[in-house]
């Protein structure tokens, strides 16, 4: 009888372990499991070179990990002393005298005192005043050591920034192309945003689009919409904010990172920088005389997006349809964005696979924020199941701005309703992935406000939330 083939297993690999114990100030020693299980990461510290060692001697050994060091090139053969300086900024101090000390470890290169340096990604210049490790001044730092560098004053610092050799400066963008190694039960998904921690700095990273997944068995590029637990893929990264980094074939310490639910805050996947997309560096944001603030002020009102959110046949189009007549009523400026109607236009090519939702829900929010800039109150009424996606959106919009409306009916409810047959066919199998059958929906853990319309009528509902909205000053009755 033939053996069930079974998955290569690496669920502590050497490269990501690596990266991990970087994020947290060190790098772990490895050494082989018995009989060919894979990579066990120890409690000491050794340098890089020795994770080097244990991953040439495992490569063999385990077919994923194998795929992860071929599938990227390996890092220049140059020690990292001889690497340009690279320290991520952890801690700030602004000196009476207007200097400013950054405390960090030094990631790579050598810093002296006197050295001209690069504040990343501001790109603004300084001087190297003084250098202080824990026993005392020192006249220079090298890779490995943890310091504070005193800067000249007027220097301008943030946490998180990262400080460069002047001469031999980082890159700078916010789009790049990646390898991703994935950790997670819940599969990596084209136009999902995570949160990205790489050297001392967090920003959210949108998966756009997902490139193609590595076989291990073979290293073929599959296409692929989505990673699975363990797999090994070439994705586009688009960062909410440009970040100083170098291409990891150039500089493991400022071209690793990790990606962070950033619901439960869980590591679930980390990777590799290859390069910056030269879009990123060809496309400028244009500086416009009439802003959001002024459009506002024509319009003598607060924008904002009104998300409602629930199951299908909760109301969300009725209650948002009734809202939107009473704001236009009061004369407010409005636009509503409905799941059906947008299906008919912005994203018609698109299906409800949990990959489709995601990417509807991406681009609807994109919608949103153009429309309130525009100065707009701007009500959506979408199921929009996936709590990642809802907080996507409220990322994308000012403090304030996001109002999430939470319509609440038990799935009972809604299924007996059923307005447009569609609960009845999904229990027949001819719908597929529908949310509360066999596609989950995730209940809003904090909403703005919250309608139970199990108990209210749509007129009810509607009066409820803009109630609420000229309490929070959103909408006035004129």
């Amino acid at each position: 009888m033939a053996k069930t083939a079974r998955k290569a297993s690496l669920s502590e690999p050497t490269v990501i372990a690596a990266y991990k114990a970087y994020q947290q100030g060190g790098w772990p020693a490895v050494s082989v499991g018995p009989r060919g299980r894979g990579v066990r990461l120890l409690e000491t510290q050794a340098r890089p070179e020795a994770l080097e060692l244990a991953a040439e001697t495992a490569r063999d050994r385990n077919p994923i990990l194998k795929a992860w060091l071929k599938a990227v090139a390996p890092e220049k053969k140059r020690p990292p002393l001889v690497r340009p300086f690279r320290l991520p900024v952890q801690r700030i101090e602004r000196l009476p005298t207007g200097a400013i000390r950054c405390s960090g470890c030094v990631a790579s290169g050598t810093v002296r005192l006197g050295d001209r340096i690069r504040v990343q990604p501001a790109g603004m210049e300084s001087q190297v005043e003084r250098i202080v490790a824990q026993d005392g001044d020192l006249p220079e730092a090298t890779a490995g050591q943890r310091v504070i560098l005193e800067l000249s004053a007027q220097s301008e610092v943030a946490s998180g920034d990262l400080i460069s050799a002047a001469d031999a400066p980082a890159q700078v963008a916010g789009q790049f192309e990646a390898v991703v190694y994935w950790m997670d039960k819940a599969p990596m998904l084209r136009g999902r945003t995570y949160l990205m921690r790489i050297g001392a700095r967090t920003v959210a990273a949108t998966v756009s689009p997902l490139k193609y997944r590595i076989d291990a068995e073979n290293l073929e590029h599959i296409a692929a919409e989505k990673l699975e637990q363990e797999d090994v893929g070439v994705c586009e990264l688009e960062l909410d904010q440009p970040i100083a980094f170098d291409p990891h074939t150039d500089n493991r310490e400022t071209g690793g990172f990790v990606l962070i639910d950033s619901l439960s805050d869980r590591t679930v996947g980390a990777g590799l920088l290859r390069f910056a997309l030269r879009r990123a560096h060809n496309i400028h944001l244009q500086h416009l005389e009439v802003n959001k603030a002024a459009r506002a002020a024509a319009k003598r009102q607060r924008p904002c997006v009104l998300w409602l959110t629930g199951f299908s046949g909760a109301g969300k189009s009725t209650i948002a349809n009734l809202l939107e007549k009473k704001l236009h009523a009061a004369g407010h400026h409005t636009y509503l964005l409905d799941g059906d109607n947008v299906r008919h236009g912005l994203t018609k090519d698109l299906g409800f696979t949990a990959e489709d939702r995601v990417e509807n829900i991406r681009r609807i929010a994109e919608a949103a924020k153009l429309m309130v800039d525009a100065g707009l109150i701007v009500l959506t009424a979408f199921i929009s199941p996936f709590r990642a996606e809802r907080r996507m959106a409220r990322r994308l919009l000012q403090e304030g701005e996001f109002i999430e409306v939470f319509v609440d009916a038990p799935l009972a409810v809604a299924e007996a309703r059923d307005p447009k047959g569609l609960y009845r066919k999904a229990r027949q199998g001819e719908i597929k992935n529908f949310t509360g059958i066999d596609s989950p929906y995730e209940v809003p853990e904090s909403p703005e406000i919250r309608v139970e319309t199990a108990v209210l009528t749509p007129e009810e509902a509607a009066q409820a939330i803009l109630t609420e909205l000229v309490r929070r000053q959103v909408a006035t009755i004129r």
